[in-house]
């Protein structure tokens, strides 16, 4: 047992104490059961051989590129008719996948391959220009020759006597080889992504695994990996911004380093980047251009991100120990006569029949579709935790349906996997079968008619307890993967993404008028197609509020824009300023939800006293004013897959003060949101992207970039607006209302802004109304795009003269 072993078996004796020694000793048994399964399931690794691509022996020219033939492997490139560029080494297609939705992008018939000085050979397109050496080294150019990725030629590790990598399907599905790549970008490149990473959300040098992991408990910024990892970089430098994505969910790891410049010697070191996967195809994609087209493209790859229904943009209250109907009902009460706005409030496992997924516990629910009810009168819905885990017992009736229909995970004697988690003995549905899809989607009628309108899924990394060793099923365990067979090596990582597939795809079916609301602690490349996600177990303190920002904005910028963090933490008793930090920040972000421990006490902002529940109450209200900006973002995403919150660089990504930039962010295109961090700021300082921005209090104009110092006082946090910029809130009479915040004097005054008519929450697309602003000679226009009325009433922000506003105070 190593040193994380030992960790992880320390939190996890803490955790099983919550429900009974019995369990601690299921765990235990548990834990054995999956070594001995692994030790007879799994191939022993013997000899291996290294393998490197060798020297350059051909190319055959195919639409958007061609195969270039080494003397030990080949190279398929293809350049996408979206600009985007596949690169499978081994035969490797694009296709079988579970991050692309749909079929694989058509080549771009004007790309082709041509030969290259230096015995290489190289693929030219309008966006982008490939360049493949002799030995088998990648370089990714912009059209004008600057090299944005240079990957040096693979190293693959192989059984001896292994299939030969020139085989048909060699580079798609089955056990496959162990691989290394080596890659180098730009010195002064910074790395963003990698999924859902606490450090974040600029990726400073390290091992970050690629294996979606619960902690076993709460976490902080130096825990990693956490629930939902993707091989997934955005890597952002003066020569231009690039994603890449390996798509390959095997257990591996990325190390990252950034570079250093010279310091005017001329000799710069690269930034690097190593990829090492334990098995499965050497294939990645990678999409150039600006973060907004770069993040256009990866949606365009992955599926635009699902849209929730208006309702869920509201705030949203849970808590694991409700306990019963009652409590409930006093928590909803408390907020109805504090006139808080509530919209949702969350059942976790302590609602359901001893833990078993689909149940009701009726001793303390005896009503639940007339609680749902009689909540959803004063506009609060409920919303379901769904773990994948099932009660293996005879009598339970998900047990016996799943049984009866082979659904569940079996080892590779044939026999049900078995695990522990919350409701004991457990079996695992097999979400890689299409068949097992259709079998769980139907389960959530059961949700529906006990009256929930949405679910969060919990516990699907999937997690087993288990007393030493990885906390999670057993790699030899059988999976369908779609038809072609394989193990819960290559299954792991896409367990959760299938799942939210089988949700999502069974409430539309089950309610076809309504945009499904689903969320998931753990997922893979693609999520978004099917829901959010959350921060899950984070700590309770300052680090973990930190931590909960970079959550939000690393996921942002691997594709899945909606999320948010548990406020307060999951653990502990937040002091009530921070408690009160964490819910201002909560106000900004796309999932705004207190949730917290069985242990943990209230999260109520009227538990923390008068002074934070004044407070709260304004962060509140403000949400409640910004809807209509957030369901405008939200509809903006699944067009343009541009995340609701977006590093302070998003618009100019060569400025190096900003790419360093962690403790604030862009909320669209028009607010900059600057929280506090640390206990006892009350002045915090804020960089300012280039462009004139207001002070939303005070209105005071700053015209960046550079840094100003801004009051942060108990009552409120920074929030500043793009000078031209047109958001859309709701006014005093409840209807929409544009803010306009005076643009610049002059020729370059002038803003945007975007309206979502949002008409309910079905599937009909809104209308987008566009508006501009412009300042000349004192008079402001604002004019709706393509002509017409304005149609909504204007309120002028931002009037205070430059020359009365304090200059930034720069700063190099």
């Amino acid at each position: 047992m190593d040193a994380r072993d030992l960790v992880r078996s320390e939190k996890l004796v803490r955790s099983v104490k919550v429900i009974c020694t019995a369990q601690g000793l299921r765990s235990l048994r548990s834990a054995w059961r999956r070594r001995r399964s692994d030790a007879v399931g799994l191939p022993r690794r013997g000899t291996e051989l290294a393998r490197v691509p060798g020297e350059v022996e051909g190319a055959d020219p195919e639409p958007g590129g061609g195969v270039v033939r080494f003397a030990r492997s080949s190279l398929r490139v293809r350049v996408t008719t979206g600009g985007a560029v596949f690169c499978g080494w081994d035969g490797a297609e694009p296709e079988p996948s579970y991050a692309l939705d749909g079929p694989c992008p058509e080549a771009d018939e004007r790309a082709e391959l041509e030969p290259d000085t230096g015995g290489g050979w190289r693929v030219v397109s309008e966006r982008v220009t490939v360049m493949v050496s002799r030995t088998g080294r990648v370089e990714v150019r912009t059209p004008g020759g600057v090299v944005l990725r240079r990957d040096l030629p693979p190293r693959w590790w192989e059984p001896a006597g292994a299939p030969g990598p020139a085989e048909p399907g060699a580079g798609v599905g089955g056990e496959g080889a162990r691989w290394m790549q080596r890659s180098e970008v730009a010195a002064d490149a910074r790395f963003f992504g990698l999924g859902g990473r606490a450090s974040g959300p600029r990726l400073r040098d390290g091992v970050y695994r690629l294996w979606n992991t619960d902690p076993g408990g709460s976490f902080e910024p130096g825990d990693d990996p956490l629930y939902l990892t993707m091989p997934v970089q955005l890597v952002v430098a003066d020569a231009g911004t690039h994603l890449v994505f390996h798509d390959n969910s095997w257990d591996g790891s990325v190390t990252l380093r950034e570079g250093e410049e010279g310091a005017g010697s001329g000799h710069d070191r690269p930034g690097s980047c190593r990829t090492r996967m334990d098995g499965g195809p050497l294939r990645y994609w990678v999409i150039v251009g600006t973060p907004a087209r770069v993040l256009h493209g990866w949606a365009a790859l992955t599926g635009a991100p699902a849209v929730p229904p208006q309702w869920a943009l509201g705030h949203h209250h849970a808590r694991w120990g409700f306990g019963d109907a009652a409590e409930v009902r006093r928590v909803v009460a408390g907020y109805r006569e504090r006139d808080l706005p509530l919209s949702a409030l969350h059942l976790d496992i302590d609602h359901y029949a001893d833990h078993r997924v689909f149940t009701v516990d009726g001793a303390h629910f005896p009503d639940l579709p007339g609680l749902a009810a009689e909540l959803l009168e004063d506009g609060v819905r409920l919303v379901s935790i769904v773990d994948p885990a099932v009660k293996a017992e005879p009598g339970d009736a998900v047990y016996a349906s799943g049984a009866a229909e082979n659904v569940f995970v079996r080892d590779t004697r044939g026999h049900e996997v078995r695990g522990v988690v919350w409701p004991g003995e457990s079996v695992f549905p097999d979400f890689t079968d299409p068949r097992v899809r259709k079998w769980w989607g139907g389960l959530y009628a059961e949700r529906l008619a006990q009256g929930f309108s949405g679910v969060w899924h919990d516990m699907n990394e999937p997690v087993s307890f288990a007393a030493f060793g990885e906390t999670t099923l057993p790699r030899s365990a059988r999976h369908a993967l779609e038809g072609r067979g394989g193990d819960h090596r290559e299954a792991h990582n896409v367990y959760a993404l299938a799942m939210a597939r089988a949700g999502y795809e069974g409430l539309c079916e089950l309610r076809p008028d309504e945009r499904p609301f689903l969320f998931s602690r753990s997922g893979w490349a693609g999520l978004q197609r099917y829901g959010g996600s959350w921060s899950g177990d984070v700590a309770t303190g300052w680090a973990g509020l930190r931590a909960s920002l970079s959550l939000v904005i690393g996921l942002g910028l691997s594709g899945v824009p909606y999320s948010g963090p548990d406020i307060g933490g999951f653990t502990g008793f937040p002091s009530p300023e921070l408690y009160l930090r964490w819910f201002q920040l909560g106000a900004y972000l796309p999932l705004f939800r207190t949730h917290s421990a069985i242990s943990a006490g209230r999260r109520e902002p009227w538990e923390f006293g008068s002074e934070v529940l004044e407070h709260a109450a304004a962060a509140l209200r403000e949400r409640q004013r910004l809807m209509p900006y957030f369901t405008t973002l939200a509809q903006l995403a699944a067009r343009t897959g541009a995340p609701y919150v977006r590093p302070v660089w998003w618009r100019t990504p060569k400025d190096r003060a900003l790419r360093d930039c962690e403790d604030a962010f862009l909320l669209g295109d028009a607010l900059l949101v600057a929280p506090v961090l640390e206990e006892g700021t009350r002045r915090r300082p804020v960089r300012l992207p280039r462009g004139r921005w207001y002070d939303t209090v005070t209105g005071r104009a700053y015209d960046g970039p550079g840094k100003v110092v801004l009051d942060a006082p108990l009552s409120g946090i920074p929030v500043l607006a793009r000078a031209g910029s047109v958001v859309p809130v709701t006014g005093p009479d409840g209807g929409v209302e544009l803010e306009v915040w005076t643009p610049c004097q002059g020729r370059k005054g002038s803003g945007a802004g975007t309206l979502a008519v949002e008409t309910g929450d079905g599937w009909e697309k809104p209308e987008l109304l566009r508006f501009a602003t412009r300042l000349r000679d004192g008079a402001l226009t604002v004019e709706r795009e393509g002509g017409g009325e304005v149609g909504y009433p204007v309120r002028i922000r931002g009037e205070a003269p430059l020359e009365e506003s304090k200059p930034p105070r720069r700063t190099s």
